[in-house]
């Protein structure tokens, strides 16, 4: 009693292709398949393993020539 036969199926179909037109269902398929792709490619983006970025203080010291005197040291220490 809950579900519908085929023929039920088919008149909304008719109904929904006569209210919206088959130009405009083609439009809404589009999109919603564009949508899809992106979600998907985001979240295969997503879950992709990323490198590990080393902190500042081991990036300035790993780079450069040991005596260059442009290195900044960005470490706070409080005064006593």
């Amino acid at each position: 009693m809950g579900s519908f036969s085929i023929w039920h199926w088919l008149i909304v179909l008719l109904i929904v292709v006569l209210v919206f037109g088959t130009k405009k269902l083609k439009n809404m398929g589009q999109d919603l398949g564009g949508a899809v792709k992106g979600f998907k490619d985001g979240m295969k983006d997503g879950s992709a393993p990323e490198t590990p970025v080393p902190p500042a203080s081991q990036v300035t010291a790993s780079q450069g020539p040991i005596g260059d005197k442009t290195t900044i040291d960005v470490e706070a220490r409080n005064k006593s």
